[in-house]
């Protein structure tokens, strides 16, 4: 599934993206005035191979969880059980995502694909609410400081999970998928990938996640540097890296967009868990980026360095740090808006507006 999912992704069709430039230049409002709209109008258009683009809805979030065995070093406040305990929040719809996804009328499928514990309450879920997909590979992952995160078999699986999930979505109607996460402790796995395959210093790719102190964010920064030195992972070899210090929502998050790229459906980026994910789509299929957009910038410093390297500008700055799908969640408008310029806004022409 994994190879034929990457031999799909094909670069933007140039001539979908040509028309929509010349559509942007004719329409009723000075050339380059809506920004980074315009581009990004342009990009989706390539995506879809027409002009203009099918609107991006309905949209779908996928929220990737799991659990990691370097939560043992410290490097989070955080018990591990709120892994379990915030999906079973998802789940009754009383989170932040939930609360953004009813303002979007976007839906919400959670996938456990390598939570430690028990989900409490999974059973009792509403069915006419969030969706849970079981798919667990492993009870988390291993801990990266003494051996690889995961075998090359187990990363496999859990990307071809997200490639799977994002099939779904689609067939069933999704224009538009929306990356999520849950996994206390996920951010130290994030800035390892980050730094794998960005070549940035593990300083420069971590961040203080759910707010840990200066002691907990230096032993971070340790645990990410030794994670690195242990395991010398080969940063053109995007599933071996997964498997040696990433996370199982990583690499589901990795085959998520491969799914959609390969589709040809944008994918909306959340935060530095997303983007980490992103970089190594990036790998497996350097195309892919073509149906990336960046929600927005995390507070988080990896994150920025993620989408340097991918040559990705996000959308909105808001500062936030919380993942779930908010901040992707927060960015839908404007993606759905920078493509409904493009159906709806008069030409000077039908207007009957004189040009300059």
């Amino acid at each position: 599934m994994l190879e034929s999912t990457v031999a799909a992704i094909r670069p933007l069709d140039e001539a979908a993206m040509a028309a929509a430039r010349e559509l942007q230049g004719r329409l009723t409002k000075p050339a380059g005035s809506l920004g980074a709209l315009e581009p990004l109008s342009v990009r989706l258009a390539g995506l879809a191979g027409a002009c203009p683009p099918p609107l991006p809805e309905p949209a779908a979030v996928a929220i990737f969880a799991g659990d990691h065995g370097v939560h043992a070093q410290g490097v989070t406040p955080w018990p591990q059980e709120v892994t379990a305990q915030m999906i079973a929040n998802f789940l009754a719809g009383g989170a932040v995502v939930n609360a953004f996804a009813r303002q979007a009328g976007a839906s919400v499928t959670v996938v456990d694909v390598g939570v430690a514990i028990p989900i409490p309450g999974a059973e009792s879920a509403d069915p006419a609410g969030p969706r849970l997909v079981s798919a667990n590979v492993r009870a988390g992952t291993r801990d990266m400081t003494v051996t690889a995160a995961l075998t090359r078999d187990e990363a496999r699986t859990a990307v071809e999970t997200g490639i799977r999930v994002a099939g779904e979505l689609i067939d069933a109607g999704a224009g538009i998928l929306l990356t999520g996460d849950m996994g206390i402790g996920n951010t130290t796995p994030s800035a390892t990938l980050i730094a794998a395959f960005s070549g940035v210093d593990a300083e420069a790719a971590t961040g203080r996640g759910t707010g840990v102190d200066d002691e907990t964010y230096a032993r971070k920064v340790a645990v990410v540097r030794a994670a690195l030195a242990r395991h010398e992972p080969d940063p053109a070899d995007p599933l071996g890296v997964l498997a040696a210090v990433g996370g199982l929502e990583h690499a589901a998050l990795t085959g998520l967009i491969l799914g959609a790229a390969a589709r040809r459906v944008p994918v909306l980026l959340d935060g530095v868990i997303a983007v980490s994910a992103a970089v190594a789509a990036a790998v497996f299929a350097p195309d892919a980026v073509g149906a990336m957009v960046a929600g927005h910038r995390s507070a988080e410093p990896g994150a920025t360095a993620a989408l340097r390297h991918l040559g990705l500008e996000p959308l909105i700055d808001l500062g936030l740090r919380l993942g779930e799908g908010t901040g992707a969640l927060l960015a839908l408008p404007v993606v759905t808006g920078a493509v409904r310029v493009l159906h709806e806004v008069a030409t000077f022409d039908s207007a009957g507006v004189a040009e300059k």
